[in-house]
């Protein structure tokens, strides 16, 4: 049974949907200025993963993400590479969907803009000064938020104690000082007609708004980071809720920063590593198996030591994964033993289910990916037995763990495509190493150790690694680490 952690209510609760069988989804995307950055891409991969495993579970998900592509910023950010607006959104929208891509994480089903929705966004704040809820001074509108009666529920905040905590600025337009805006006054020519002069919206508004025109006025999930919880969305709530008078979303969750030298990290602050800059040295994969390594809603540090240790433990598992394909390449033979198969297979099964139940308390990749590294020992050990050889039973038995591991490993978004020399451009490079290979297999027989040990050394130099198994010598190349 799927257990989710709600921020609304602060405690896992049993998931279940508005609509049988469908789930209604929407994460908080980018304001496009910018190249994405690290933290950016730790919440697309947990809610990538989140999206997954819910469709694991036989659930049809409509995951939904928008890209904020007008205010100030991009506006400044445009003059600055002497771009228009639109021009700057588009380029930076572009780059985020090229990122998501190296990682492996599915694009959205639909990334709602909001120069496109402007017509439901000033619908939107009409009905919301209509009902009593908003009100428009000097081409400015804001939200009331004493009119909102539980305003403050997401984020446990009293409203007197913000009122008490909060800073009047002078010529201040707004009836209380945490009233927010909805539509902001702009320059002519800048912003969009509405009936209350030209301007652009809000914030928290666009979310709202085009979240609901999606996927309605009561929907699953609304996914974002922790720093979203206030203002963004307790706003988005009030608002919300305020307009349709219903529930507006049953399940939020959020997770947790990725800081650098203890601090969250951010572009507000000139704090971050972009996506691109830490590809150059790292794998898309071992980023993504990094920053999965930490349960969702926890923060996670972020430096290039611990990217290193997740690469080794990373290669511990695609070995295996190799290892596998290897013994199930090799020849029946049909007078092998059984090796005790069942009893094998029994424990995979086992963790198949430990797995999923991880995942099943609150999305726990973190534990998920623990009992991924069980699960590789129990075939290491399994395959790796002395004298162990392949008969019709445990090869289809391992042929079944094949697709179990490569099952969960894809709900992690892990891929491991196995590639030959010669798929890798060199058609000459299987029989030659082979050669080596052999050449070294007399050596031993011979008990050259020296001989042996020099063709071992020399392999290693060039990226090939050769592994000494209970099958006998295998090797494989190693993926080349980029020094620049």
């Amino acid at each position: 049974m799927l257990k989710v952690y709600n921020t609304l209510t602060g405690k896992k609760e049993k998931f279940e949907t508005e609509e049988a069988g469908k789930v209604k989804m929407y994460v908080c995307g980018l304001t496009v200025q910018n190249y994405s950055h690290i933290g950016h891409i730790r919440s697309a991969i947990n809610y990538d993963v989140v999206r997954r495993f819910l469709e694991y579970l036989g659930y049809q998900v409509d995951y939904i993400s928008n890209f904020t592509d007008i205010n100030e910023k991009i506006v400044k950010r445009a003059a600055e590479e002497d771009l228009t607006p639109a021009e700057l959104a588009d380029k930076y929208a572009n780059a985020f969907l090229e990122d998501i891509r190296e990682f492996n994480i599915k694009a959205a089903d639909k990334y709602l803009r909001v120069s496109e929705n402007i017509d439901q966004i000033i619908e939107m704040v009409k009905t919301l000064i209509d009902k009593g809820y908003a009100y428009e001074v000097n081409g400015n509108v804001y939200f009331s938020v004493e009119s909102f009666e539980d305003y403050g529920k997401l984020s446990g905040r009293n409203l007197d104690e913000m009122q008490a905590g909060a800073r009047i600025a002078v010529n201040e337009e707004k009836r209380n000082p945490l009233d927010f805006g909805l539509w902001k006054k702009v320059e002519p020519g800048d912003g969009w007609d509405s009936p209350w002069g030209e301007g652009w919206p809000g914030w928290h508004i666009e979310c709202s708004a085009m979240s609901m025109k999606r996927l309605g006025a009561t929907f699953d999930i609304h996914g974002g980071g922790v720093d979203l919880i206030f203002p963004h969305h307790e706003n988005e709530i009030a608002q919300s809720e305020a307009y349709s008078g219903q529930k507006f979303v049953n399940y939020w969750l959020h997770n947790g920063t990725v800081n650098l030298s203890g601090e969250k990290m951010s572009k507000s602050q000139g704090n971050f590593f972009t996506s691109r800059e830490v590809l150059k040295e790292f794998s898309a994969r071992v980023i993504r198996y990094f920053l999965l390594s930490r349960h969702y809603r926890s923060p996670i540090d972020f430096a290039y030591e611990k990217l290193e240790e997740a690469q080794t433990s990373l290669e511990r598992i695609e070995n295996t994964r190799k290892q596998l394909a290897k013994v199930l390449s090799l020849d029946i033979d049909s007078a092998a033993e059984n090796k005790e198969a069942e009893d094998f297979f029994e424990k995979i099964v086992k963790k198949q289910r430990a797995f999923v139940e991880a995942l099943e308390d609150d999305f726990n990749t973190a534990e998920a990916i623990g009992v991924l590294h069980d699960l590789v020992g129990e075939i290491n050990s399994y395959i790796n037995q002395k004298d162990f050889s392949l008969n019709e039973k445990n090869f289809a038995i391992l042929e079944e763990t094949e697709e179990i591991f490569l099952e969960l490993a894809e709900i992690l978004g892990l891929e491991f495509e196995l590639e030959s020399a010669a798929a890798a451009g060199n058609d000459l490079v299987d029989p030659l190493v082979n050669l080596l290979i052999d050449l070294r297999d007399k050596a031993r027989e011979n008990k050259n150790w020296e001989e042996a040990d020099l063709i071992r050394d020399r392999l290693q130099e060039i990226g090939i690694e050769v592994i000494d198994t209970s099958r006998g010598t295998e090797w494989e190349i190693k993926e080349a680490k980029d020094d620049n």
